[in-house]
């Protein structure tokens, strides 16, 4: 058989697996906004990149806007920075979806960045019972399809090699079908990004098109000929990206990009970025992700597949 025939792997309708991380740790990993409970509208589950955690992330500037607009969402906590094991890692995504959906009596959005906007995938495709509580799935510059296999060398963090083109993780992910019915999936990407590359158009790596869900396939540059966002801008400052992910939340199906008010353009920030503090929240990122880069634990291989990714 194919290593990417999707017989090998679990049906898309298999109940998934009990979830091994303990309910109290589960627990402390989700913080919410107290508009969720009973929320008026679908609330949004934040998921941060690789190497960071949603302070870093989001805190300066998602966070921001959406608690000015009243939008409910809530801040999900990756192990060890996101890190570790992308397999245990989206048993936090798996309580995130069933906790918010209980909550707030509504599906549930995802946005996330990079490896946070492509783990909402790997939970909904082998926990089958969260498809029916999410609407929208956005992902910024996602690893769908693999990142730049450069960055790992020799020795690297599990969800690095996870998301090296190539991966089994990544094949495991893709086998069979990209998407799902009921699941509107925004795919936003620049073509400047120097982690998720190439993604030079619709056949990069981050894009999807197969499965039954509805799906757009987005650059920022499709919008803005000029935009500039890289890998780190598009998730957490570029005023293009951040207009598609309002568009997907607050449509039904996924962004259009003919909806974008081209005065967007002329933006040099997102909404709850503040223009003085910018350049501090900036270096702390980069700081921080190279710091986790260069310090925390890596393995000399890819984690294998686990016994509930099989048939």
């Amino acid at each position: 058989m194919a290593v990417d025939d999707p017989l090998r792997y679990a049906p898309v309708g298999r109940p998934g697996p009990p979830l091994s991380v303990p309910a109290a740790v589960l627990e402390r990993s989700l913080a919410c906004s107290p508009n969720v409970a009973n929320a008026g509208r679908k609330p949004v589950l934040l998921i941060h990149a690789t190497w960071v955690d949603p302070v870093i992330n989001f805190s300066w500037n998602y966070q921001r806007a959406f608690t000015a607009a009243h939008r409910p969402y809530c801040l999900l906590t990756l192990p060890h920075r996101g890190t570790s094991d992308i397999q245990v890692s989206a048993q936090y995504v798996v309580y995130a979806i069933r906790a918010m959906h209980q909550r707030s009596g509504h599906k549930v959005d995802i946005v996330g960045h990079a490896q946070g906007g492509m783990i909402g995938r790997w939970a909904t495709r082998f926990w089958p019972d969260t498809r029916p509580m999410v609407d929208d799935i956005v992902g910024l510059g996602p690893s769908n399809h693999g990142s730049n296999p450069a960055v790992c060398q020799l020795a690297c963090q599990p969800a690095v090699w996870q998301q090296s083109i190539g991966s089994r993780f990544l094949t495991a992910l893709n086998a069979g079908q990209e998407t799902f019915a009921g699941i509107s999936y925004t795919v936003v990407y620049t073509h400047l990004d120097e982690f998720i590359t190439p993604n030079l158009d619709d056949n990069g790596l981050s894009s999807l098109h197969t499965g039954a869900g509805r799906i757009s396939d987005v650059a920022t540059q499709d919008i803005c000929t000029t935009n500039t966002a890289d890998h780190l801008l598009l998730g957490t400052s570029d005023p293009v990206a951040y207009a598609l992910v309002i568009d997907a939340l607050d449509h039904p199906g996924p962004a259009d990009p003919a909806r974008i008010d081209r005065s967007v353009c002329t933006q040099l920030l997102q909404p709850g970025v503040d223009p003085v503090t910018f350049p501090a929240y900036v270096a702390a990122g980069s700081v921080s992700l190279a710091v986790v880069f260069a310090t925390y634990p890596r393995t000399l291989a890819e984690p294998p597949l686990m016994r509930y990714v099989y048939r």
